[in-house]
C-alpha cells in the first residue's frame, strides 16, 4: 500500500474554474517533525487496517464454528442393578482373555527360566575348562587358540545370562501387573 502522503500531486488543470483556490503556500517545504508525524500516522493506519483484515479472516466463520462445537450434554439415570450387570457381562466377556494370556506369561517364564538354566550351565562348564586349561601349562599354540575361543563363548554367554535375567525380570513384573488387574475385574 503506497502512501498517500508520498504520491505526486495532481497536474492542475488547463480549464478555468469557478473560484480560485488559496496558492499561497504551494512553494512552502513542510517541517521534518511534521512529515515524520505523517508517515508514522500512515504506519498506523496501515498496521490497524492489517490487524482489522486479520481479525476479520479470523472471526468470519465464528456463528458456524461456534453451531459445531456446541456441546450437548444427555444424563441418563439408571439403577444400581443395571450397572452391576453390565459390569459383571465385562468382566465374564474380559477374564478368560485376561487367563489366558497370564498363562502364555506363565509359559514364556518357564522357557525363559529353562534357558537361562541351560546358558547357566554353559558358563560353568566353560569356566571348569578355563580353569583346568588356566592351570596346566599351554605347550602349543593349539591349545593356546582353544583357550581364547573358549573365553570367548565364556564372555558371549555370560552377556546371554544377563539379558535373560533382565528379560525374566521384565516379564515377572509384567505378569504380576496381570494377576492383579485380573482380579480387579472379578465383580
Amino acid at each position: 500500500m503506497s502512501r498517500s502522503s508520498t504520491l505526486p500531486r495532481p497536474r492542475e488543470s488547463v480549464f478555468t474554474g469557478g473560484l480560485d483556490p488559496y496558492r499561497g503556500d504551494v512553494n512552502v517545504v513542510c517541517p521534518p517533525n511534521l512529515r515524520e508525524c505523517v508517515l508514522a500516522m500512515e504506519d498506523c493506519c496501515e498496521e490497524a487496517h492489517e490487524a482489522q483484515q486479520l481479525l476479520r479472516n479470523g472471526t468470519f466463520d465464528l456463528p458456524r464454528m461456534r453451531k459445531v462445537l456446541e456441546s450437548q450434554r444427555v444424563f441418563l439415570l439408571i439403577d444400581e442393578g443395571t450397572v452391576h450387570k453390565y459390569k459383571a457381562d465385562l468382566a465374564d466377556e474380559i477374564e478368560p482373555q485376561i487367563n489366558e494370556l497370564i498363562d502364555r506369561a506363565e509359559k514364556g517364564l518357564n522357557a525363559l527360566t529353562r534357558r537361562e538354566g541351560l546358558i547357566q550351565s554353559k558358563v560353568e562348564v566353560a569356566q571348569a575348562m578355563q580353569s583346568r586349561v588356566a592351570t596346566a601349562p599351554t605347550s602349543n599354540k593349539r591349545e593356546e587358540r582353544r583357550l581364547q575361543m573358549l573365553s570367548k563363548q565364556r564372555r558371549r554367554l555370560e552377556d546371554e545370562v544377563k539379558v535373560l535375567e533382565s528379560e525374566i525380570l521384565a516379564h515377572t513384573l509384567g505378569t504380576g501387573n496381570k494377576r492383579s488387574a485380573s482380579r480387579s475385574f472379578a465383580p
